[in-house]
């Protein structure tokens, strides 16, 4: 049984929201949604605590990331790349106006492109942004982008929510700097954000000057409930028609407990949403030996800690990516369930066991190590609760480190960890965004890496194979990188990762998008 307070929490929320609206008319058509954290101040060329499924409400691409990996036209209606790869040229979308009615143009993209490139170093581990020498109007409706060097995922890098989307130039900052601020939100997109009460709601209404089919619903109003439980209750109790996301929206237990009743239509995305990993630091004892990264691969019982933890909604990853992503078909052999082989390569290690006592020592310290994750994330926890005991079984101690969102990330980026969630970031990042931000300090991956006696050798390959021009160097490289990855276990991959939903039976158009973060609301209705 619920408590009380969630109660009365949610049923108060509702009374507020009404009241506040004066907001809705009985003819106005609302669509409820639920998010964890508030929307942010929705810059485009900026992140944390900007939402992503909010920045893509509000602002587009020049071209999107469509099914099977296909690259569509979006605010570049077509493109023309140069004989040597070093060109781009976009004929963009005539018509097309900001949500405030000033116009979408060659020159408003330039200014955008620019602002990006004034902030190169926020945006490096993104390589597009590194190869980007200029933007040019060439015409009005004209843009010519200029490369350092042939760089062929730009187009897939162009579709990413951010940092290259576009801002109206009458919303910037007097200075021109987006890193500072920026006026107010002013996208091209479907949806503009009209009203935020900071902890409670954020409010969309329609963008009236948008180019594309008009959106059925006047307006989104995502209510900010952090509590998955209090998510649940607001679906059930009719104050949600959507719940729509990863495994911090909703638990799969009770995902599955909605789908038997079915009250409420449900469904499960495909694998191609990334993969949730654990990353190891080779460069932080005692995962700095390969014998023991190793060992810890072959002490896990995926098959069994997916079923217990992930009720088949997701499936077992024994690769860092997916074979479903370009270049990422390669056979890997699988690190196989084998207590015994753990045992042996911790011998091996110097960790041996004594008797009487639970856990591994060398040199009279005991092998410990720490499993970091997000505190308020049961679903990483239970994960966590798994490794401890299946570890302990080999004689290996672990410590559950479950902190603040803020802590949880600074560890990833300071390297100061054992073993760490870490999740990759599926289409269309994957794997070229994904192996260039393993070159960048601030990421966990780099970190996991630092200790790799090729590590140098490895991040030069990444370098080559994203300017690549010849598709067998390209597909050899990638084989090259992933193997060695793979070879020095530095990750423990868990499961290729899916979205799940569960919204009202008289809500249509509810489905799920090639990029985990962008959420159709323009194509629902009732």
């Amino acid at each position: 049984m619920y408590r009380k307070g969630l109660f009365f929490r949610i049923l108060f929320l509702s009374l507020l929201l009404f009241c506040l609206a004066g907001v809705a008319s009985a003819e106005e058509k609302i669509l409820t949604f639920s998010w964890h954290a508030d929307a942010g101040d929705l810059n485009p060329h900026l992140y944390s605590p900007n939402q992503m499924y909010a920045q893509a409400m509000v602002y587009e691409p020049l071209v999107r990331y469509g099914d099977g990996g296909t690259v569509e036209p979006c605010l570049a209606e077509s493109w023309e790349i140069s004989p040597d790869g070093k060109t781009y040229t976009f004929f963009l979308r005539k018509n097309v106006l900001f949500s405030d009615g000033t116009p979408w143009d060659a020159e408003a993209a330039k200014k955008n492109i620019d602002a990006v490139l004034a902030n190169g170093k926020r945006h490096s581990w993104l390589d597009m942004v590194n190869q980007i020498e200029s933007a040019e109007a060439a015409e009005s409706h004209v843009l010519k982008v200029h490369l350092k060097n042939p760089y062929y995922p730009l187009l897939q890098e162009l579709a990413l929510i951010r940092p290259l989307r576009f801002l109206a130039p009458s919303a910037f900052p007097e200075s021109g700097n987006t890193a500072e601020g920026m006026k107010k939100a002013v996208g091209t997109g479907p949806w503009v954000l009209a009203e935020t009460k900071k902890g409670e709601y954020d409010l969309f209404v329609r963008n009236e000057h948008y180019w594309g089919p008009r959106p059925f619903f006047d307006k989104i109003l995502v209510k900010v409930l952090p509590d998955p439980d209090s998510r649940v209750v607001a679906l059930e109790t009719g104050e949600l028609d959507l719940i729509f996301g990863g495994g911090s929206q909703i638990s799969l237990e009770t995902f599955r407990r909605l789908e038997a009743q079915k009250r409420f239509g449900t469904g499960v995305s495909g694998p191609t949403m990334g993969t949730l990993a654990l990353a190891i630091n080779s460069g932080k004892e005692p995962t700095k030996d390969l014998r023991v990264r190793r060992a810890l691969q072959h002490a896990i019982d995926k098959k069994a800690l997916t079923e217990a933890v992930f009720l088949g909604v997701q499936q077992q990853a024994d690769a860092l990516f997916s074979p479903s992503m370009p270049y990422c078909d390669i056979p890997l052999p699988p690190y196989a369930h084998d207590p015994a082989r753990a045992e042996a390569l911790l011998d091996e290690a110097g960790w041996k066991k004594t008797e009487g006592k639970p856990y591994r020592t060398k040199d009279g310290v005991e092998l410990a190590l720490e499993f970091c994750f997000v505190g308020n994330n049961a679903l990483e926890k239970a994960i966590g609760e798994i490794f401890q005991a299946e570890l302990r079984k080999v004689g290996v101690k672990v410590t559950l480190l479950g902190e603040e969102p803020d802590s949880f990330y600074k560890r990833q980026k300071d390297g100061e960890f054992h073993l760490i969630v870490n999740e990759t970031w599926g289409a269309p990042y994957e794997p070229h965004s994904m192996v260039s931000s393993m070159r960048t300090p601030s990421h966990a991956d780099y970190q996991a890496q630092s200790g790799l006696p090729m590590k140098a050798e490895l991040d030069a390959k990444i370098t080559r194979v994203l300017v690549s021009t010849d598709e067998t160097e390209r597909r050899e490289l990638y084989r090259e990188i992933l193997t060695t990855l793979h070879e020095q276990a530095v990750y423990l991959p868990l499961t290729y990762m899916t979205l799940v939903t569960v919204y009202r039976k008289d809500l249509k158009g509810v489905a799920f998008t090639p990029m985990d973060n962008v959420i159709p609301f323009e194509k629902m209705s009732r």
